[in-house]
């Protein structure tokens, strides 16, 4: 019975997380500028893997390959808003600006 849970949850995290990557990607391709496309992609895609990984963990069990999808996922945890800052940070700097107002195809 508890295996039957435990497959359950573990499903349910792995989905609910290519869900959220899903979503990460119409955003990409939704929004009008980086900045807005990057926060998109950064928040979504960073929690996306942390639920595939969890429930990739489960599914697992207490094993060493549990232990490196944890420091893969920590790992990732530091460096994907790291390096979303850093694109954003490099391209504001190179003169990119953020689409403020009105998208052109909008009525006045």
């Amino acid at each position: 019975m508890i295996e039957v849970l435990l497959d359950t949850v573990s499903w349910i995290l792995m989905t609910a997380g290519g869900a959220f990557v899903l979503i990460g990607t119409l955003g990409i391709v939704r929004f009008p500028d980086v900045y807005s496309r990057m926060h998109a992609a950064g928040i979504t895609d960073t929690l996306g893997t942390a639920l595939l990984f969890a429930g990739l963990a489960i599914q697992a069990g207490f094993t060493l390959i549990t232990v490196k999808l944890l420091l893969v996922l920590a790992f990732l945890l530091f460096t994907s808003p790291a390096a979303t800052y850093a694109l954003a940070n490099a391209a504001y700097h190179h003169g990119l600006r953020p689409v403020l107002g009105k998208k052109e195809d909008e009525p006045s």
